[in-house]
C-alpha cells in the first residue's frame, strides 16, 4: 500500500492506495483542517489511527476471497504495509525536508521514515504533484477553455489557491518530468492602468508585491479593499455580511453572482490578472502541450474563465498572440489532483527503488 498527501495552507487530504502502474480510486481519503493541528505528524496520527480502528484483519470476505481482489473498499483500510508514501507540501522543498509556506510546520521525509514505518517517503511541491497528477486526469475532470488536449509537448500549471502556486511539465520526447517553481512569488507585473493603481496601493503594505499577493484568496480580498478603498462603492449591506464569513469566498460569489458592483469589479480584475500571468507563464516555458489552471479558486469561478475576455487577455502578448491563440488552455475540475500526483510519484519511485 501506499499513502499520499495533498498539504496545503489551509486543510490536508491523506488517502491510502493500492497503486502500482495505473491510477486506482483511494481505498480511504480524508481531509484535515490545519488549524486544528499543530502539525503533520499529528494529522498522520489521527488517520492512521483510523485506519487501525476501520481494518477489520479478514484474509476474507463472506463470499471466501479476498477483500481487495477487485473493486476497493472506501470505507475499510488494508493491513498491509506502506510501501511508499509521498506528502505535496505548500512550499519550497530542499534534500526532501520542506517548511511551509503558509503554515508553522516543517516536513522532513527523512523524520517520516520513521514516523510512518517505511523506508521510502518523498516530499514535493504540492504544486509538482498536482503537475504529476495533471498526467493521470480523466478527460471529463478537466474543462477546456481553448483547443484541444495534447499529448505530448511541455504543459505549464498555474494554481491560485490560498496561495499561487506554478510548475511544469517537461516533454523529453519520451515522457514528462514535473518540475517544481515558485514563479507564484515573482514580482507582480501590472497590464493596465487599474491594475498599476493596485499595485501602487499594495506597495503602501508590502516592500515586495508578488503575484501571490494578487491571485490567492487574500489576493482576491485586497483588490476588494482597493477598490474599495480608492473608488469608495462599498455598499453597507455588504460591509456588513463581510465579516460574517469567508472573504475571498464571499467576493467571489457575490461577483458570479453581479452584486454588488464592488464585487463584479474585484472579481474580473483577479481573472484579468489571472489571464495575463497563464500567458506569461506558457511564454517562459512554451508550453505547446498546454496551459493548465489548477487550485482552489479557478473552478469556482469557471464561468468567469469561460468568458471570451480571458483569452483574449491570456493572448495579449504582442507579436505573440497567434502563437498564444494556438495553445490549449484547461481548468482542473477534480480537487484531489495534487493527491493523485503524490500517490503517483509515491508508487512509481516505490517500483524503481
Amino acid at each position: 500500500m501506499i499513502l499520499a498527501g495533498d498539504i496545503g495552507g489551509t486543510k490536508t487530504y491523506l488517502g491510502l492506495f493500492d497503486w502500482h502502474e495505473t491510477r486506482v480510486e483511494p481505498i480511504r481519503e480524508e481531509k484535515f483542517w490545519n488549524a486544528d493541528f499543530d502539525s503533520l505528524e499529528e494529522i498522520l496520527e489521527e488517520f492512521l489511527q483510523a485506519t487501525a480502528d476501520n481494518d477489520t484483519g479478514d484474509a476474507s470476505d463472506e463470499t471466501g476471497g479476498t477483500p481487495h481482489d477487485t473493486e476497493t473498499d472506501h470505507g475499510t483500510a488494508p493491513s498491509r504495509p506502506l510501501r511508499a508514501a509521498c506528502f505535496g507540501v505548500a512550499g519550497p522543498v530542499v534534500d526532501n525536508r520542506c517548511r511551509a509556506t503558509n503554515l508553522p510546520w516543517t516536513i522532513d521525509g527523512h523524520a517520516l521514515t520513521k514516523t510512518l514505518n517505511t523506508p521510502c517517503v518523498h516530499v514535493i511541491n504540492d504544486v509538482e504533484a498536482a503537475a504529476h497528477g495533471v498526467l493521470v486526469l480523466k478527460p471529463e475532470e478537466i474543462d477546456m477553455i481553448q483547443g484541444e488536449p495534447q499529448e505530448t509537448g511541455t504543459k505549464v500549471l498555474i494554481a491560485p489557491g490560498t496561495g499561487l502556486g506554478e510548475a511544469m511539465l517537461y516533454w523529453d520526447g519520451e515522457r514528462y518530468h514535473a518540475m517544481p517553481s515558485e514563479g507564484g512569488h515573482a514580482s507582480f507585473a501590472p497590464t493596465s492602468d487599474l491594475a498599476i493603481d493596485l499595485l501602487r496601493y499594495l506597495r503602501t503594505s508590502f516592500l515586495h508585491v508578488s503575484f501571490d499577493r494578487v491571485l490567492s484568496g487574500r489576493g482576491l480580498h485586497a483588490i476588494y479593499e482597493f477598490l474599495r478603498d480608492t473608488r469608495k462603492n462599498e455598499p453597507t449591506w455588504f460591509a456588513e455580511r463581510l465579516p460574517t464569513g469567508d472573504p475571498p469566498a464571499l467576493i467571489a460569489e457575490a461577483g458570479l453572482a453581479g452584486k454588488p458592483d464592488i464585487c463584479v469589479q474585484a472579481l474580473d480584475l483577479f481573472v484579468s490578472i489571472l489571464a495575463a500571468e497563464a500567458g506569461n507563464c506558457a511564454l517562459k516555458v512554451l508550453a505547446r502541450g498546454g496551459v493548465y489552471l489548477g487550485g482552489g479558486i479557478t473552478p469556482q469561478i469557471i464561468a468567469k474563465i469561460h468568458n471570451p475576455n480571458f483569452v483574449q487577455l491570456f493572448a495579449a502578448k504582442g507579436r505573440y498572440k497567434r502563437l498564444l491563440s494556438s495553445i490549449p488552455v484547461a481548468v482542473i475540475m477534480n480537487d484531489k489532483a495534487a493527491l493523485l500526483g503524490a500517490a503517483s510519484v509515491a508508487a512509481s519511485r516505490s517500483l524503481s527503488a
